[in-house]
């Protein structure tokens, strides 16, 4: 090889390497714009997320709003706010108080063991029946079905007494009323789909409207606060006092819990 086509080789040699390295140097280049690119992004991202967060923290809660609403009062209350829900005379001496949550499952067994003779006790003019109720159970999950019950029934009781007797019956039954751990009475499409049970409220848009739209939640707020200003509130749930004195309900056979509210009974 002459010492001409030598050096033109290596010339070449050195333009090809030259090339090649530019090209490397271009692709490098490429890839640290996109990596910084996307960390920016991802920043981006992060940061946008927190501040998401914290804006969500800063709204006012659901229920915090509920309780700027007016105040709806079912019909067929009485009392301050509505929060006095009698079944029978109201001019009845004899009063059987009653204290439940709409979640309670102890609740729930007591309306399934004794609930139909105690409501029958008031139609039959023995005493009447008052009912208090409380929404605690949604305050130790955070939970929100306690309150969306009490508002469904206040939605009931706006219907009728009788609507209202037979949608509560409906809440506390064993086919409906869910472990403690669950809060699906949340859901306006649950609470609305066991009201097609009671046959006032079968079909009933009035009242279906007013469980989606929340009609009666500030009365289910008011409710529970009457509730956890009661002195009977530190007794838990289910509470039943007949004229002032306590009766034990929880765990009690039907025969022993309509005995019990007998002997208090005034003459």
């Amino acid at each position: 090889m002459s010492n001409r086509n030598s050096k033109a080789s290596k010339e070449a040699a050195r333009e090809r390497l030259r090339i090649q390295r530019e090209k490397e140097a271009k692709k490098a280049k490429v890839r640290r714009q996109l990596l910084v690119g996307g960390g920016v992004v991802a920043l981006l991202a992060i940061a946008g997320g927190v501040a998401f967060a914290v804006n969500e923290m800063n709204k006012p809660s659901y229920w915090s709003e509920a309780a700027k609403d007016t105040l709806v009062k079912p019909a067929n209350t009485s009392g301050t706010d509505g929060t006095t829900i009698v079944i029978g005379d109201a001019s009845n001496k004899n009063v059987v108080h009653e204290y439940e949550d709409p979640r309670c499952p102890y609740c729930a067994a007591y309306e399934q063991a004794a609930g139909d003779a105690v409501l029958q006790g008031a139609k039959d003019g023995k005493y009447q029946i008052n009912y208090t109720f409380g929404t605690f159970i949604d305050d130790k999950d955070n939970g929100q079905g306690s309150k969306k019950a009490l508002s469904a029934m206040g939605a009931a009781l706006n219907v009728s007494v009788e609507a209202f007797e037979e949608y509560h019956k409906a809440l506390y039954s064993k086919a409906n009323h869910p472990d403690e751990t669950s809060d699906s009475y949340k859901s306006a499409d649950k609470l609305i789909s066991i009201a097609q049970s009671v046959p006032a409220l079968k079909g009933n848009a009035k009242f279906s409207d007013a469980v989606k739209k929340g009609t009666f939640d500030k009365w289910a707020l008011v409710m529970t606060a009457a509730y956890n200003k009661d002195p009977a509130a530190a007794k838990g749930t289910p509470y039943v006092l007949v004229n002032g004195t306590a009766v034990e309900v929880n765990g009690v056979a039907q025969d022993q819990v309509v005995a019990g509210i007998a002997a208090q009974l005034k003459k």
